[in-house]
């Protein structure tokens, strides 16, 4: 596990110093994130580093994953749509899951944070217990909420308005509520596993070991397998590049523990790919290969149709590759069209945009190095940290709203 001390060489020694100076201002206060799972998707990524290098500041930081079964994760899923505008049908039975899990959780998990910081819809209703405590809330949302369904939303908003702050990824996903709120981006960890530099050599074993050629150029896309990422439109794009353009695609997915529709998703896009020698569909492969592949990459695609952040959007312009993605939620913050990457708006759109990028490798390299730029300034841990600790000590003070970065 690396300290902040390993940091010093990428954002400076300034940078370093001035988190331990107002991480100080925290004291002894216990700081306990909870979310719905441990493992799959940007949430859990970002905990796994956020938690050791608060503690690595002295912050008495924990983490702790809520209980549900597959009836609960299913009902979720349904919220997790919603939120992002889908049409979904929840029943009286579909709520009662929901509160009964919720309950059940807060029977069973010790509650503990003097700061208590939950992540997204699953575990929201924990708050019920605030009343029991002397402490403060802090409800984090990391997906797109500019279009909710709003009876789910409606629901929710009883738990959430409870909460003593909200936290959102951009200004146009937050909603009226009679607590605080701050915008705070996700970040990336330049020094993970799925971020570091690698050598040239483990790249090509990668390629070797997957069956992807190194001298036919490839495009990739990172993500869970998902609706909302639109992995069946990035194989329709990329059967139009194919068209004009030697090619290959690959498409990388993990599967989480609180999302059941990833295997119905991951079923669908092997029986479109099928036939396609071209089409490698890789899952749950490890992080230093999915490094690997996306350093070989041609061009780098995000096609969701929503998006909360999309944090391999940032971890694909690290690597100084071309991006082209959908201009859609988060993403926008990351991409500037034409200066460090591509917006896209359709499937024609984006297969045009990607042989424009295979045709003209120069403006390619130019996007890619202004890319890995913008990420080192804006979208690295190290803010993502002060803004979070600027938020905690924010809670002892007054005041209607809070706008962190």
């Amino acid at each position: 596990m690396h300290t902040l001390k390993d940091y010093e060489p990428i954002v400076g020694e300034n940078v370093i110093e001035e988190l331990r100076v107002i991480a100080s201002a925290l004291g002894d206060k216990k700081v306990q994130n909870i979310n719905s799972t441990a493992v799959g998707g940007g949430v859990a990524e970002i905990l796994h580093w956020l938690v050791p290098l608060l503690r690595d500041l002295g912050v008495n930081a924990s983490w702790d994953v809520i209980k549900g079964g597959k009836d609960f994760f299913d009902v979720t899923k349904k919220f997790h749509n919603s939120l992002h505008g889908k049409s979904e049908i929840l029943s009286a039975k579909d709520y009662r899951i929901f509160e009964e899990t919720t309950q059940k959780n807060i029977n069973e998990m010790d509650i503990y944070g003097d700061i208590v910081f939950v992540h997204d819809p699953q575990p929201a209703g924990l708050v019920k217990k605030k009343d029991e405590m002397q402490n403060k809330w802090v409800w984090r949302c990391h997906i797109d909420l500019s279009s909710p369904n709003p009876d789910v939303w409606n629901y929710l908003k009883g738990y959430i308005e409870r909460y003593d702050a909200s936290v959102f990824t951009a200004p146009q996903f937050s909603q009226e509520l009679s607590i605080r709120q701050a915008q705070i981006t996700p970040s990336i960890d330049p020094l993970s596993d799925k971020n570091k530099d690698l050598k040239d050599s483990f790249v090509s074993s990668v390629l070797e070991k997957y069956g992807i050629s190194d001298e036919i150029p490839f495009i990739t896309q990172v993500s869970r397998y998902d609706y909302l990422k639109d992995p069946l439109g990035v194989i329709d794009a990329y059967r139009i590049v194919k068209k004009r353009a030697k090619c290959q695609l690959v498409l990388v997915g993990s599967e989480a523990a609180d999302d059941p529709e990833g295997a119905k998703v991951l079923k669908e896009v092997k029986k479109k790919a099928k036939g396609s020698r071209d089409i490698h569909i890789l899952t749950n492969i490890s992080d230093v290969e999915v490094n690997a592949l996306q350093r070989a990459s041609a061009v780098i695609l995000q096609k969701s149709l929503k998006e909360g952040f999309g944090l391999t959007v940032s971890e694909a312009l690290w690597k100084g590759r071309p991006v082209v993605a959908s201009d859609v939620g988060g993403i926008s913050l990351q991409i500037k069209h034409g200066f460090n990457g591509l917006l896209s708006h359709t499937i024609e759109g984006t297969a045009h945009m990607i042989r424009q990028l295979l045709y003209n490798p120069e403006y390619a390299k130019r996007l890619g190095d202004n890319g890995r730029e913008h990420v080192r300034h804006n979208f690295l841990l190290t803010r993502h940290l002060k803004d979070y600790i600027l938020l905690f000590l924010s809670l002892e003070k007054p005041g209607d709203f809070v706008y962190l970065q």
